[in-house]
């Protein structure tokens, strides 16, 4: 027997509105992806004919160790309607003003990339450029630039403050205070008990069950689910968020996989949580090490550390001992290892199934990148939602963007690794000699003789950030935009000076960063949430 899930509007009746319309979504996998999806959905479908079911499965745990991300997530709060306050109680959650990097271009290096504005715009250029002629002396008395002058994330950082943006159009001008921007470290298994229980209020069913078969059509859509005792499960769209296994869109549809390992050969992982000792960093830090590099991410009631390592340069006993001598503490839980191939699936939609989170495939965590990309396969499914016609350019244009999105991020983290000076270990010595992609290879050329980014519409990091990167791996450009030249070297100092003297003014309001989180634990979570 298949249970066949046919919504129906409020008065019973199936939606006569369109009859090809997509009527019932099966989710295949909860933790955050999993949940992410339904909490979504549920919210932009809510008060459709659409029923939406996340299938648990109580043997397969998830991975969790994504617990940093990047300012979208706040984004994502205010579409779902998520009073901020109470998540970040809810899920142990404290800020983040960007992440800080420690021995990428040589030992002893260390740079932010950091969130919200840098500087302000001069002669319509961006300010990087004047940044890069302030280092080069615009004057015989002019001071070196700070990079911390202008960037006030990462001024708050550094001192181990934070302070709320001030409001959109509050004061003269778009000031340091108005620029800034924030992104959260959180506990991933409690954002999955808290948007599971949100979904839930906005009618998600929840089926705990495991999968024990799927059945294709002969298209190779995907027909229906099998379970060991329980009947059938049928659905008109699926999405597959079943992690490394694909168990839809790959164990079962055959999809395909693309490798990036040439490029990313770090291929393990070891993460392991301790207990907070000190004052909690506004901020991520990623320190680079023999074979790869690690994690350490504050949260209100533990801190996450791991340990991303290339297993043909480091076995794992060797990488779990690097961790704890670079950690210094006692672990709170065993350290779990993970392994992955880092690539992406060939196609993210497949016929009537949506791969998601690491179903879709895999980029290690350099750039806090893996919950945004759940949350950008979502909106791109919600901006190209199908009816039950699944029409193929429909299709066919999601992947498109979904895979230059993916590619756009993997070139942005290879920079990271293909700029290292690094020559002490065989790993960074095989970086810095590996050949980038032709598309990044393009924009570090352009990058080093004229300081530009060649930013394409839409992609995710901005030339503010690819300049983050440049500049702390220590390239220096041949020249600079010349329109900056423009501006008078007496001119350019005092718009420099006044620069800073906003930043110093804006970190005023600021307090130490753990003063924004009650001592006492993060409360239980309510079976609905508001």
């Amino acid at each position: 027997m298949t249970r066949q899930l046919d919504a129906q509007t409020n008065d019973g009746a199936a939606d006569p509105a369109n009859p090809r319309a997509i009527r019932s979504i099966g989710i295949v996998g909860g933790g955050t992806a999993g949940w992410m999806a339904a909490a979504m959905l549920a919210r932009a479908l809510h008060g459709r004919a659409c029923r939406i079911t996340v299938i648990e499965s109580p043997e397969i745990g998830t991975v969790g160790v994504g617990e940093a991300t990047i300012p979208p997530i706040i984004d994502l709060l205010k579409f779902l309607d998520i009073n901020e306050a109470d998540f970040i109680r809810r899920t142990s959650a404290t800020y983040k003003l960007g992440i800080v990097f420690q021995d990428w271009g040589e030992i002893g290096d260390r740079y932010w990339h950091p969130f919200g504005t840098f500087g302000a715009p001069i002669n319509r250029r961006p300010f990087h450029h004047a940044f890069a002629r302030a280092l080069e002396g615009v004057s015989a008395d002019a001071r070196r630039a700070r990079f911390n002058d202008f960037s006030l994330s990462a001024a708050l950082g550094d001192a181990g403050l934070y302070r709320r943006p001030d409001p959109a159009g509050a004061g003269p001008g778009m000031g340091p205070g108005a620029g800034l921007r924030y992104a959260l470290h959180f506990d991933a298994g409690l954002v999955a008990a808290y948007l599971g229980a949100y979904a839930r209020h906005l009618g998600v069913e929840r089926l705990e069950d495991t999968v024990r078969g799927v059945t294709l059509t002969d298209d190779g859509a995907v027909a229906a689910l099998s379970f060991a005792g329980r009947e059938d499960f049928e659905a008109d769209l699926y999405l597959d968020c079943s992690g490394f296994r694909g168990l839809l869109i790959e164990q079962a549809q055959k999809t395909g996989y693309i490798p990036w390992t040439r490029h990313l050969p770090c291929d393990r992982a070891v993460a392991l949580p301790t207990a907070v000792a000190g004052p909690r960093p506004p901020y991520t830090r990623a320190l680079a090490r023999t074979a790869g590099w690690q994690w350490r991410i504050p949260l209100q009631h533990r801190v996450g550390n791991g340990y991303v390592y290339s297993s043909a340069h480091m076995e794992d006993a060797a990488a779990l001992d690097d961790l704890l001598a670079v950690v210094g503490q006692t672990p709170a839980a065993e350290p779990r290892f993970l392994r992955f191939v880092t690539g992406r699936r060939r196609l993210f939609w497949n016929r009537n199934c949506v791969a998601l989170g690491l179903a879709s495939g895999f980029l290690e965590p350099l750039e806090s990148t893996s919950i945004h990309l759940v949350m950008s396969g979502v909106y791109n499914l919600l901006d190209h939602f199908p009816d039950r016609d699944f029409a193929p350019a429909n299709i066919a244009a999601y992947n498109r963007e979904l895979i230059e999105e993916m590619e756009h991020i993997r070139d942005f983290i290879i920079l990271h690794y293909a700029l290292t000076r690094r020559t002490d270990s065989a790993f960074w010595r095989d970086c810095a000699a590996a050949p980038p992609p032709d598309s990044l290879a393009e924009r570090i050329a352009v990058y080093r003789e004229t300081g530009r980014v060649g930013r394409r519409a839409g992609e995710l990091f901005t030339d503010l950030s690819w300049f983050y990167i440049f500049e702390g791996m220590g390239v220096r450009p041949a020249g600079h935009d010349p329109l900056i030249d423009v501006v008078p070297p007496a001119q350019l100092n005092a718009m420099l000076a006044r620069l800073a003297g906003e930043t110093a003014a804006a970190l005023r309001p600021a307090r130490p960063h753990d003063s924004w989180f009650a001592s006492a634990p993060a409360a239980p979570l309510a079976a609905q949430v508001p």
